[in-house]
């Protein structure tokens, strides 16, 4: 069997269909359940939290960052610690035959905020100083968990860049793309690497097989996350450091095929020694990569062969 990642083109349709713009004015967008979760989840923190930790993360900022306490019993088990956070693994762990637990979401991703028009967004302001206007203008109360989840994001992406990293937050279709070209070049073409379900399966935690591993090779590469917010926001960020990416094909005991997206720091010498991943793996800071496999509505954007 071999491995595809689908072409920029094809994506370009999938988010179109996925990520269709709504029809009603901003303030009538409905405000997902699910909002509130990245502030009391622990996955998507853990995720952007790895895709930092080489920057050398100020430790105040690590501590806002990281709202879940993982304790000292947790080290030994990926069983006895949150669910979510059975998304980090080491290299030496992808073999084929290799069994190991995974989280995949079972995410609908018809649930999730939309795009709105890059005409329509530019209109409305993206600062934390912003924010008691916008929880008015999106009819949100102060006090919600939302209203946390939005104070978040906004936060998020208004850090500066760290050494090493660009960054930027897609808050339209037409940036995301754009950001994409301006980090490959205006007459680059690039392709998308997702975490795929080929079958559903309804345990999103479970012991999964590997039945393909697929290194890529790219000199840059960028990742980008969801963000919590009223609609679709993207956190994207590309870093200078020493990262392997793979595609790789697992099995799940209670049904499932998935394709998975997933990278590995090679270097965690800098890391802050509580990161949580180090909890998980039960390492030490530069004694071992840490990897993580990407939850499905996370992008990985790859570049191709410059067009002349």
């Amino acid at each position: 069997m071999t491995l595809s990642i689908s072409s920029w083109s094809f994506i370009l349709c999938t988010l179109l269909v996925l990520l269709v713009v709504e029809e009603s004015c901003a303030r009538n967008i409905a405000i997902p359940y699910d909002l509130q979760q990245v502030t009391t989840e622990s996955l998507l923190n853990n995720i952007m939290e790895v895709e930092n930790a080489d920057e050398e993360m100020n430790k105040n900022e690590h501590k806002k960052i990281i709202e879940k306490d993982v304790h000292a019993s947790h080290k030994d088990h990926h069983n006895q610690i949150d669910p979510e956070l059975n998304v980090f693994f080491i290299p030496k762990d992808l073999k084929v035959g290799k069994v190991m637990p995974i989280y995949f979401s079972n995410k609908d991703p018809s649930t999730s905020p939309k795009f709105l028009p890059k005409e329509e967004v530019e209109k409305i302001p993206f600062t934390p100083k912003n924010l008691p206007f916008l929880l008015d203008f999106f009819s949100i109360s102060k006090n919600s968990p939302q209203a946390k989840a939005m104070k978040y994001t906004l936060e998020q992406c208004n850090f500066e860049p760290m050494e090493g990293e660009t960054k930027f937050c897609a808050t339209s279709l037409e940036s995301l793309f754009d950001f994409a070209s301006y980090m490959f070049g205006p007459n680059s073409k690039f392709k998308v690497l997702t975490t795929t379900h080929v079958t559903k399966s309804s345990v999103p935690l479970q012991n999964y097989t590997i039945l393909q591993v697929n290194q890529i090779s790219v000199p840059n590469a960028i990742g980008c996350h969801p963000m919590p917010y009223p609609f679709a926001v993207f956190y994207c960020h590309s870093q200078q450091g020493d990262t392997s990416l793979y595609e790789i094909v697992v099995e799940g005991e209670n049904g499932g095929k998935v394709h998975a997206a997933a990278i590995c720091h090679m270097d965690t010498s800098k890391w802050d020694a509580d990161h949580v991943a180090f909890h998980v793996l039960n390492v030490q800071p530069g004694k071992s990569p840490v990897c993580h496999f990407f939850p499905s509505d996370n992008l990985v954007w790859l570049p191709l062969t410059n067009v002349p």
